[in-house]
């Protein structure tokens, strides 16, 4: 009697352990999967972003680049983009200013422009 209980308890402590082994494998494989769909998904931000950068900007366009090198060229490129903003907005209030001194009636064009 005490030999078929042993063999009852060895088959399911087996049994168990087989089990605990696949679902571990199954989890492995869940997070493997989510993290490979989550690189993908980073390396696919990371392309549309490569490729809204103009080509004498970045030096990283036809190649193979890393994310980080990406990123830096695009933050490089947003603060040259806000540097020329600010100076065409002081451009054009030089330009409204000297057109109202010409007599010349800026509120109407002032009112298209911040629409």
């Amino acid at each position: 009697m005490n030999t078929i209980l042993f063999q009852q308890l060895t088959f399911a402590t087996s049994t168990n352990s087989l089990i605990d082994s696949k679902r571990a494998i199954m989890s492995t494989r869940r997070t493997r999967a989510t993290r490979n769909k989550k690189d993908d998904e980073l390396h696919d931000l990371v392309s549309k972003l490569q490729a809204l950068l103009p080509s004498s900007s970045s030096s990283c366009n036809n190649t193979r680049v890393s994310a980080s090198k990406v990123l830096e060229e695009t933050c490089n490129y947003i603060k040259s983009l806000r540097r020329k903003g600010d100076k065409l907005g002081e451009r054009l209030s030089e330009l409204l200013d000297s057109m109202e001194n010409n007599g010349v009636d800026v509120d109407i064009l002032r009112e298209f422009l911040q629409q």
